[in-house]
């Protein structure tokens, strides 16, 4: 570990000396103020995403949303992000992380403001998924912002708790403000408005980085890669209605032949947007693991049951948000404190831990909306919210050590791109089972729960199984 840290930071004094001379006239590097930008741009991004889970049911009746259309009122940012993360992340390496950070932000901004005039659900749909393109150049970019800003091991472990924190905030804070806010459209305003207050700020205080490598953009990769991940996303939120219908069969062939025509293109270009050959490496295995399995199993299953809570238990929105701030709130508590675990515990053992935290905590909320109480789920929320602390914590962490320091905005996209498929279809196969299974809505949302158990299972022997040779030794 301290060999592959003195790499990096070697890397990163490489990225630093590699500026352009015409970068000495940009503003200086402001630590401070850098993680303060950059954390508030994701806690309001984060905030962007997770605002239908509490709204969804007054955004489809305004919008006259078809119950099997529902689906796209929440995967169409995460198809966005899906779709451009990987691609965000090695343009901000190439060409600025600043300048794709404040392009990012301010497009955030715009197409929230977009959303919340939307009057069909393909407007609003469309809106969604712009804005996940633009949370993708924001997220992306941000971390590699921080490498760049905190190039010591002790500075990178501050700064990731710190951003792995402000993901829990903002998922904790979305569902306040929008159960208090009277329209489910001004809970857009608000958020577009706070998010160009951002981009405004960003331009004045964040420094610019860069590790350019020179040759042409992946053009040809970048096209083949957004559009097999958009073909997959809207094969997963179209199978809920059938698997075997022709459209969703027709899509995932396409995933395949898109995804192979990325990979040729990808060994053949002299800037690849991901280096295939850190598919070699267990730490980035473990990385992009935890990022897929974090979406299967946790945003999948939290994204949607609010709206099964109210749609069961007669929650109001305002009451559902208040409840759910149990699970976001301690999230946020345990990722803001979970690098007092450095030295003591890996970032993969933290994200399998966080994995059997979350199956642990969802298995013991089993029954309570059949039986109709909400205070049964209490114990649960509480011990899944520790395990998401955990993995919002490790997953940044982990993503930014897996790869070069110079590389760190493509390690992140790469993870986060994982992570947002991954709750692509989990959000799918969650409405799928939960609306499906018989005996009704309450008895469908047990079985997702128990899907979604299994699933973080999977995911805390996946990340625990890559492990570099000599590192259970370590251990």
């Amino acid at each position: 570990m301290s060999g592959f840290n003195q790499r990096t930071e070697v890397v990163a004094g490489r990225d630093k000396a590699a500026a352009p001379a015409g970068e000495a006239a940009k503003p200086a590097v402001h630590p401070g103020a850098t993680l303060a930008v950059t954390s508030a741009a994701t806690a309001l991004a984060l905030m962007a995403y997770t605002a239908p889970a509490v709204t969804l049911v007054d955004t489809a009746a305004a919008l006259h949303t078809s119950p099997s259309a529902q689906a796209w009122l929440l995967n169409g940012t995460p198809l966005g992000l899906a779709a451009v993360l990987l691609v965000a992340g090695s343009l901000a390496d190439d060409h600025g992380r600043r300048r794709v950070f404040v392009a990012g932000t301010l497009a955030l901004g715009l197409t929230t403001l977009l959303g919340a005039f939307a009057t069909t659900t393909w407007q609003f749909t469309l809106a969604r998924v712009a804005q996940g393109a633009a949370s993708a150049a924001l997220l992306a970019s941000s971390l590699g912002l921080l490498v760049h800003a905190f190039p010591t091991p002790r500075g990178r472990l501050r700064a990731t708790g710190v951003w792995g924190a402000c993901v829990s905030a903002g998922i904790a804070v979305s569902p306040v403000l929008s159960g208090a806010l009277p329209d489910w459209r001004l809970v857009y305003g608000v958020l577009g408005v706070a998010t160009l207050l951002i981009a405004a700020v960003g331009t004045r205080t964040l420094a610019e980085s860069r590790s350019p490598r020179g040759g042409r953009p992946d053009l040809l990769g970048a096209s083949a890669f957004g559009a097999a991940l958009v073909a997959l996303v809207a094969a997963l939120t179209l199978g809920r209605d059938g698997w075997l219908r022709a459209p969703v069969g027709l899509l995932l062939l396409a995933t395949v032949i898109l995804l192979a025509l990325f990979t040729a293109a990808e060994r053949r270009t002299a800037t690849p947007l991901i280096d295939l050959s850190l598919l070699r490496s267990p730490r980035f295995l473990a990385s992009s693991a935890g990022g897929l399995f974090t979406g299967l199993a946790v945003i999948g299953l939290f994204s949607f049951l609010p709206t099964v809570l109210q749609q069961t238990l007669g929650l109001s929105p305002m009451d559902t948000a208040w409840l759910f701030l149990l699970w976001s709130g301690l999230s946020f508590a345990v990722a803001l404190q979970a690098r007092r675990l450095a030295g003591r515990v890996s970032p993969r053992t933290q994200l399998a831990l966080g994995f059997a935290l979350h199956a642990a905590g969802v298995l013991a909320m089993l029954g309570a909306i059949d039986a109709g109480s909400w205070p049964r789920m209490l114990p649960g929320l509480i011990v899944a919210g520790i395990g998401s602390g955990l993995l919002n914590a490790g997953l940044p962490l982990l993503a930014v050590e897996s790869v070069p320091a110079a590389r760190a905005a493509m390690g992140s996209g790469a993870q986060q791109t994982l992570r947002y498929v991954g709750s692509c279809a989990g959000v799918a196969l969650t409405i799928a089972i939960a609306a499906g299974a018989g005996g009704g809505l309450a008895r469908g949302a047990d079985v997702a729960m128990a899907v979604s158990a299994g699933l973080a299972v999977v995911g805390a022997v996946g990340v625990w199984g890559f492990r570099e040779r000599g590192e259970g030794a370590r251990a």
